[in-house]
């Protein structure tokens, strides 16, 4: 039975994630561009990161010993700029500065910019590589922080993704987790139809990374794969979270078009609704 505890975590943790969907709209709103499906569907593996799995300090941002997250699928970097803001790493009325010319919030996460940020990231496949040689460094310094990176299912149909993550395995990096959003879409449709990947936990099983297959809208057990996943000893782990293109927001989800379309202000207004508040 779930405890009263565990329950109220859930529910923090569901409140962060709504926050952070009001965000993405009203930032891909103003900005006029961005990429709201992505961030949407990435929104709940962010927060659990964010507020309940990483050990790190908005104060001191480059503590070496700091957990790393690395969003490999840049394009998503609303979702993290919202849940960096509420954490501490930003002042939340910066948000709306995103893609503005000079602004700190770029459209895909650059480190240059934001203390927070571990890496430059937008030219798909190359997060998990960065990720890879940030747990080998790690492991080599003696360091306690782990890596987690968050991948998109369309970079997996890239050659050097797959290079990486054997390189990952080959090693036995245990402090790396490799997170795959498989919402199932791309820019230009379904990833099944353009260059399909399944069956990808077979895949990832067969470089040797304990892999787990989730609802990635479950906190709960996104929670339990994090624990999991620091338990797993002599491997590094493969959490494939099947999610929802545009989650949240009923006329974004499962349409690829919304992939890199902003929302027009009625759009806005109406999910804004949905999600329970106002433009």
């Amino acid at each position: 039975m779930e405890s009263a505890v565990g329950r109220s975590r859930i529910e923090e943790l569901a409140g962060r994630a709504l926050e952070v969907r009001r965000d993405v709209i009203r930032m891909t709103y103003t900005a006029g561009s961005g990429h709201p499906g992505g961030s949407l569907s990435v929104t709940d593996l962010v927060t659990a990161l964010m507020f309940a799995e990483l050990r790190i300090d908005p104060a001191n941002p480059n503590w070496p010993d700091r957990d790393r997250l690395v969003l490999s699928k840049g394009h998503a970097a609303p979702a993290l700029y919202s849940a960096m803001a509420l954490r501490g790493f930003l002042p939340r009325d910066e948000l709306l500065s995103l893609r503005r010319i000079g602004s700190r919030l770029q459209g895909h996460v650059d480190r240059n910019k934001l203390p927070g940020i571990e890496a430059s990231t937008g030219c798909l496949g190359q997060g998990v590589g960065m990720a890879v040689g940030m747990a080998l460094d790690g492991r080599l310094a003696g360091r306690s922080g782990r890596v987690y990176t968050i991948i998109g299912d369309g970079e997996c149909q890239a050659g050097l993704t797959w290079e990486a993550l054997m390189a990952g395995g080959h090693y036995r990096l245990d402090n790396l987790v490799v997170i795959l959003d498989r919402n199932r879409f791309e820019t230009d449709g379904a990833t099944e139809d353009i260059m399909g990947i399944e069956p990808i936990t077979d895949k990832f099983r067969a470089f040797r990374y304990e892999t787990l297959d989730i609802d990635g809208h479950d906190l709960g057990a996104i929670l339990a794969a994090f624990d999991h996943a620091r338990a797993t000893r002599g491997r590094p782990t493969a959490i494939v979270a099947r999610t929802v293109k545009g989650k949240g927001v009923s006329f974004m989800e499962n349409q690829f078009a919304y992939h890199g379309k902003p929302p027009t202000k009625t759009e806005a207004e109406r999910a804004l609704i949905e999600l329970g508040t106002t433009l």
